[in-house]
């Protein structure tokens, strides 16, 4: 699988921006095309969020991400006179992309689609728990590229994922970098493996919420943003902060959007909380596992604690509708209750605030130690560039403070270098204008010589070897090692 797709990704970076456009356009709108089937197949396998709210994820991630990108050139080179430099992109080459159950298919979506902007191969390895819907998802993906003239391997699957193999595949030379979305077990896998890695850490979303905020428009924000998918997002909400003068308030018009306030049975959401099975699941369905009744259309449980510290389940990452509320004198003493949660957890990942006040706002981003602010908006798909400005991404790096070697939400830029040409600064400058290294191919694009999974000799030998299984073997070594003899003098 790797030779396979070290040969496509030799291929594919000598492919000029024409050329690699429609590669990426054919793969977005094919992807896009199935964003509501692979939804649907995905809550089916996984048994994890909303189908509705997978297709949003899956159409941000195809078609959305090619919009996004639409200006930007990750192929052809770039010139800056005044600096007498000539910047040539220089893709990573084969990219390993571990991908979660918790957003499977987007997932694969968006590192495909970065992947081939950038004019890399990448090598798909889903989550066990999503391995069929993923790996029908980027076989889709794979053949919808090498139709619109990629190379045949540009794009591939692990069917069967297990560990042992995870790890060849990680720590295997062939492989040039690693994306590893996924829990922090994964992540730490792929910084050990000696191969070049970006990995994330997990979220614990704060959320602040002081008196100056439009406290309507905050309770329906953040009731949308906690119940999306059923808070399967590393970027939902966690921990809802609110400054005591807008406490009563925030909580009334929390409950006119379906949130609500759990006072019997705390400790039994306490429980719920550290349930995995409960991870993915409706407010609704939660509530009746733990025996707490609840009104109908209940889309978020909020749960009232008082002090943030590790001993507190509700202070710690919920990947379901479940929301810490911690009550709080004031915007400031918000602000460190806020810092109080990222140490529990969470720390690099992202926060939010809902507020007017643009002091307490400046204040607050300065304060946690996070890389990314939702102001005024729903953290679920702001932090991750859904309803923000920021890059779009099912990603999301956390910097030095949370041990990550990225800092901002993965892109393509993430997946390339560039090599500088620079003239000295004091000899002239080489016009080097319309000039490119790259070209389209030329021509229909020569399959890999064999299928990675397939024999490499599919016919019987006309005399089956006789004896035992050992003389099979070492006749099998023997044409092995003939054949990359052959393969060495040829080259």
């Amino acid at each position: 699988m790797l030779d396979r797709a070290r040969w496509a990704a030799r291929a594919y970076a000598a492919y000029d921006k024409p050329a690699v456009d429609r590669v990426v356009t054919a793969v977005a709108r094919v992807a896009a095309d199935n964003a509501a089937r692979y939804a649907e197949w995905a809550v089916k396998e996984t048994g994890l969020g909303v189908a509705e709210h997978k297709v949003v994820k899956n159409l941000a991630c195809s078609t959305g991400l090619v919009e996004a990108y639409a200006g930007q050139d990750f192929v052809s080179p770039s010139i800056d006179p005044a600096r007498k430099i000539v910047s040539v992109p220089r893709p990573a080459g084969v990219v390993l992309a571990l991908t979660p159950s918790t957003n499977p298919v987007a997932t694969v979506y968006f590192k495909v689609l970065l992947a081939l902007m950038t004019r890399n191969a990448v090598v798909v390895s889903p989550h066990p728990l999503a391995k069929q819907c993923c790996a029908d998802a980027a076989r889709v993906l794979g053949e919808a590229a090498v139709a619109a003239g990629a190379p045949d391997g540009i794009v591939q699957v692990v069917e069967e994922p297990t560990i042992p193999l995870i790890e060849s595949l990680m720590a295997d030379p062939r492989t040039d970098l690693i994306v590893a979305t996924g829990g922090p077990a994964v992540v730490h896998a792929s910084y050990r493996s000696g191969n070049p890695a970006i990995g994330v850490g997990p979220g614990n979303v704060p959320v602040l919420v002081d008196p100056s905020a439009d406290l309507p428009a905050a309770a329906k924000r953040i009731v949308e943003s906690k119940s999306f998918d059923n808070s399967i997002l590393c970027t939902n909400e966690s921990v809802l902060i609110v400054a005591d003068a807008a406490h009563d308030a925030l909580v009334a018009a929390l409950a006119r959007e379906g949130a609500h306030l759990v006072t019997d049975g705390l400790d039994r959401l306490r429980a719920a909380v550290t349930d995995r099975e409960n991870i993915g699941q409706s407010a609704a369905h939660i509530a009746s596992r733990a025996g707490l009744r609840v009104p109908h259309g209940t889309r978020v449980l909020l749960a009232l604690f008082d002090l943030a510290v590790p001993e507190e389940p509700l202070a710690r990452e919920k990947l379901m509708p479940i929301l810490g509320l911690l009550r709080v004198p004031s915007a400031e003493a918000g602000i460190r209750a806020a810092q109080a949660v990222l140490r529990i957890s969470g720390a690099g990942h992202s926060a939010a605030i809902h507020s007017t006040d643009a002091a307490t706002i400046m204040r607050y981003g300065a304060a946690v130690p996070v890389l990314r602010v939702a102001v005024n908006a729903g953290n679920s798909l702001g932090s991750a560039g859904i309803t923000t400005g920021l890059a779009p991404s099912m990603t999301i790096g956390t910097g030095f403070v949370g041990g990550s070697s990225v800092g901002e939400n993965l892109n393509p830029a993430h997946l390339v270098n560039w090599t500088r040409l620079a003239s000295g600064t004091d000899t002239a400058f080489p016009d080097m204008s319309g000039l490119d290294p790259w070209q389209a191919p030329s021509g229909a694009v020569p399959p890999y010589p064999h299928a990675s999974n397939a024999s490499r000799d599919p016919q019987p030998p006309a005399d089956p070897i006789p004896g035992d299984g050992t003389q099979q073997l070492r006749a099998e070594i023997r044409r092995l090692i003939l054949e990359e003899l052959a393969a060495l003098r040829g080259a």
